[in-house]
């Protein structure tokens, strides 16, 4: 029966978008708060919404990491501002304590500015985080 289905609830983990080098382009990490690593890591981002009156979706870009150790961070990807008008979304999927796990992070129209900024923990910059 469907209700006797284990959905483990996904904590301690974070998706946050930082200032990258250059003026256009941030960074997109991911953050493991937990104490041991996460294992077989997969992570499906796009972006859709509407630009100028027309709907926009991005290309599904796939990111796998064998492993993010415990305590620690991973770059995942950069991404052009021109793209914070989007939703832009990342499902993560990954293994832990032999069970898999999987959540889904939104940062929706307008919620990646300097007016949301926090300090990134692991990173020490300032961002914008969904944990």
């Amino acid at each position: 029966m469907k209700k006797d289905i284990l959905i483990p609830k996904v904590e301690d983990l974070a998706i946050a978008i930082v200032p990258g080098a250059e003026d256009d382009l941030w960074d997109v990490y991911l953050l493991n708060f937990k104490q041991d690593p996460l294992n077989c890591v997969l992570i499906n981002s796009n972006g859709y919404g509407e630009i100028e009156g027309e709907r926009v979706k991005t290309t599904t870009l796939r990111h796998f990491f064998e492993e993010v150790p415990g305590q620690s961070y991973t770059l995942i990807e950069p991404i052009q501002d021109k793209l914070f008008s989007l939703a832009n979304e990342y499902w993560v999927s990954f293994v832990y304590d032999e069970l898999m796990y999987d959540k889904k992070y939104v940062f929706v129209h307008g919620s990646i500015s300097k007016d949301h900024f926090t300090t990134i923990p692991f990173l020490e910059k300032k961002g914008v985080m969904i944990r």
